[in-house]
């Protein structure tokens, strides 16, 4: 928990010093996001290879993890489902495509915005973001009460990147390549289905 923490609460300076214009010269014209992120996945990958029980570990996992962002999107689709039911001035349809985005939320919101207006858009985002913060805060609590895999499908889109360190620290290393797949697959679908619930 105490690590989740920490991450939050580097998201909420660079939130407080983005609101404030409180940033270097410059620096909003170089996408440092990237350049960090790309650091973070070089030092996992050398904690990884470093580690010769990794691989081993790997190997030991179960290969049906292959459809774990199928059971991820029938979770979530699940959980909008009943959730719709208590909105009545929201389609189920609505609230399929906001759920789509599965963490996304830079992405889906201005999909969603685009086909169903700003104040959907903004449902979106915020419900997304709120999504990845619960994976950032309780990942801990999710692999001691529901399993290691538990952080990795509460954060959906999000594994590949925002939450991925959480997950490697609290569900262990032999899961990274779990955790990218996983992210990997659904950033890929995000566009597809919110743009098909939008649709209809």
């Amino acid at each position: 928990m105490k690590g989740s923490l920490i991450i939050l609460s580097f998201f909420a300076a660079g939130l407080l010093m983005g609101i404030f214009r409180y940033l270097p010269t410059g620096f909003l014209e170089y996408n440092f996001s990237f350049y960090v992120l790309c650091a973070l996945m070089f030092s996992v990958g050398i904690s990884i290879g470093n580690d010769p029980n990794s691989f081993r570990q790997f190997r030991n996992l179960n290969p049906r993890l292959i459809f774990l962002p199928l059971m991820t999107i029938l979770g979530t689709w699940l959980g909008v489902m009943a959730v719709s039911l208590f909105l009545k001035d929201r389609s189920i349809t609505d609230c399929l495509a906001v759920g789509s985005g599965f963490g996304y939320y830079s992405l889906s919101s201005i999909l969603i915005t685009q086909y169903k207006g700003v104040e959907l858009g903004t449902i979106a985002l915020l419900s997304n973001i709120i999504r990845e913060v619960i994976t950032l805060l309780f990942a801990p609590w999710m692999v001691k009460y529901f399993g290691k895999l538990a952080p990795i499908c509460a954060g959906g889109a999000t594994t590949m990147d925002t939450t991925f360190p959480v997950i490697i620290k609290n569900s262990g290393k032999e899961f990274a390549i779990v955790s990218i797949y996983q992210g990997f697959i659904m950033d890929f679908l995000v566009p597809f289905l919110v743009v098909f619930f939008c649709s209809l």
